[in-house]
């Protein structure tokens, strides 16, 4: 991903209020470890400007690396927009992977058409540790799939997500990143100097972070 459409997005994930930063305030996860970061990429479909240069920026990524890919899936919810645009810009078809399959009807946990042995890129909108996208690549795969890798609007870059896709022997791309926002922030004087030292040590070791 070029440094300006990282760059770009980052100003824009801000601007909208998608991500906000308070590392003297820290939010509380669902996992229950403390964040000076919280991310809603759900706001920026609301936006056309900010979601065409997430689009604009995906699909960038998928030509450069996935080059031989045949759908582009979303993952349910989040994913599911930019999937969409992604395929129109791609002219590729898509589908969505539901988080578990439903509970009625045909008990599905894909939508859309997807055929033993195609190639697939999942698209996501965040990417923390990278639990929930996978369990989005093994449905896939339960089909007979082969899933060429993930794409993502914004990652946090911790360790636990290059673990978990390494184990899988997967590659993962993100239109922005942690570091990327952090640097942009500072730029716009959005953050102390104290607090980027503190977003930093997060990074390194979300558990053991406090303020």
């Amino acid at each position: 991903m070029s440094d300006s459409i990282a760059q770009q997005v980052a100003h824009d994930l801000l601007e909208i209020g998608a991500v906000s930063l308070k590392p003297t305030e820290p939010f509380t996860w669902a996992s229950g470890i403390k964040s000076p970061i919280y991310t809603d990429n759900r706001m920026t479909i609301s936006y056309p400007t900010v979601r065409r240069n997430i689009y604009t920026g995906i699909s960038a990524i998928i030509r450069e690396h996935f080059p031989d890919v045949e759908v582009i899936a979303g993952t349910a919810t989040a994913g599911i927009p930019h999937a969409a645009w992604v395929a129109q810009m791609l002219d590729l078809p898509m589908i969505y992977v539901r988080s578990k399959p439903k509970d009625h009807g045909q008990g599905r946990q894909i939508e859309g058409v997807l055929k033993p042995g195609q190639k697939v890129v999942l698209i996501d909108d965040l990417i923390s540790t990278g639990g929930s996208v996978l369990k989005a690549v093994d449905a896939v795969k339960n089909e007979g799939a082969e899933v060429l890798g993930v794409a993502a609007v914004f990652t946090y870059q911790l360790n636990a997500a290059d673990e978990n896709f390494s184990a899988r022997g997967l590659d993962y791309f993100a239109v922005t990143d942690y570091s990327t926002l952090i640097d942009t922030a500072k730029a716009e004087d959005l953050i102390t100097e104290s607090d980027i030292e503190s977003l930093k040590k997060w990074r390194e070791n979300p558990n053991q972070w406090n303020i």
